[in-house]
């Protein structure tokens, strides 16, 4: 089922890549399957006519035939995409270090296969996951959103994923679930970060939704991106996608998901929580403490071509998502 959302942040898949490329990618599909062209060629093919800046790769044999598969209308912006480079070389996963290239340096010992994720809390499916299962029948989608991390850069992504919401239902939460909490991997071998003496955070790092918030059509447990799969250092094997929030919400390598009654403590609002609050919905009128949240910079960007722009509230998913804080004081509920 395509979900139709407001005109605000939904653009044709026309508007982000020339109708002939979309409409070649759909005949070399066509044509691939009837000459028999094996599912491990199509990927990286796929992937270099959509984004020729990205560099091949071994696709996971699980995911394979699903990226081939995967539905391409995006749910968009007309915006630039950013570079597959910048994407991938400019990120925040301080188990890998607090660097911005850390990541990219550091993240490539991370074991990704196989994978599980346990769910547990108030569910009436709870068990150890294979991540092959989990995702179920569910098709992926690409998303093309708005990334705004909390430090006031920012940038543009095409994810490939499915709802966070399949999952949900998939597992039967009941009626006590009122918040889905969420758990990165430890892996103290392959994290740096994670064996720091200087490190601060209590790992693992540990991120959560309102239930309503996790089943909103927007919310994207993300497995790709640029039609590939994740790169370790952008939470491979699977990673959460919130695209109205502040990009530290958007939890990585996703091991554990349980659904709770209360409110659970995430790792930043427990280091700082007059700096980073539970909700870290985007917004431009309540500034960080040390900080502006006004304007941002979206990458890539340089000294001398700083590409600043204005932020939008909720990143500019406003009229998906503003009825989910109908009455709630934003600038308390920060």
């Amino acid at each position: 089922m395509l979900i139709k959302f407001p005109a605000r942040s939904e653009a044709k898949e026309s508007d982000v890549t020339p109708e002939s490329v979309y409409l070649s990618r759909r005949g070399f599909m066509k044509a691939g399957a009837a000459v028999g062209l094996g599912a491990s060629a199509l990927p990286a093919v796929l992937a270099a006519q959509e984004y020729p800046d990205v560099p091949s790769v071994d696709v996971p044999a699980w995911l394979e035939p699903r990226l081939v598969d995967a539905r391409w209308k995006a749910v968009s912006t007309n915006e630039p995409i950013t570079p597959f480079k910048d994407a991938t070389s400019y990120n925040n996963f301080y188990e890998f270090g607090t660097n911005k290239g850390d990541p990219a340096r550091n993240a490539s010992g991370l074991v990704v296969e196989p994978w599980t994720v346990m769910i547990d809390g108030e569910v009436a499916k709870p068990g150890r996951y294979d991540l092959t299962k989990l995702l179920a029948d569910d098709r992926l989608e690409e998303r093309i959103y708005r990334l705004r991390c909390v430090e006031a850069w920012s940038m543009v992504i095409p994810w490939l994923g499915i709802p966070l919401s399949g999952l949900i239902r998939q597992v039967e939460p009941t009626s006590k679930a009122k918040y889905v909490r969420m758990e990165t991997v430890v892996q103290e071998k392959a994290m740096p970060g994670v064996r720091s003496s200087f490190s601060l955070v209590d790992w693992p790092y540990v991120e959560g939704l309102r239930m309503d918030e996790a089943m909103h059509p927007l919310t994207l447990l993300a497995v790709g991106m640029y039609g590939r799969s994740l790169p370790n250092q952008n939470g491979a094997p699977i990673r959460l996608v919130v695209p109205w929030k502040y990009g530290f919400k958007s939890i990585k390598s996703i091991v554990k998901i349980s659904f709770v009654p209360e409110q659970p403590r995430t790792s930043w609002e427990s280091l700082a929580p007059s700096e980073y609050g539970f909700y870290a919905n985007v917004n431009p009128n309540v500034d960080h403490p040390r900080w502006s949240q006004a304007r941002e910079r979206r990458l890539p960007s340089g000294l001398f071509s700083p590409n600043l722009m204005d932020t939008r509230l909720f990143n500019g998913y406003e009229d998906e998502v503003a009825g989910l804080y109908s009455g709630l004081d934003l600038r308390a509920n920060y």
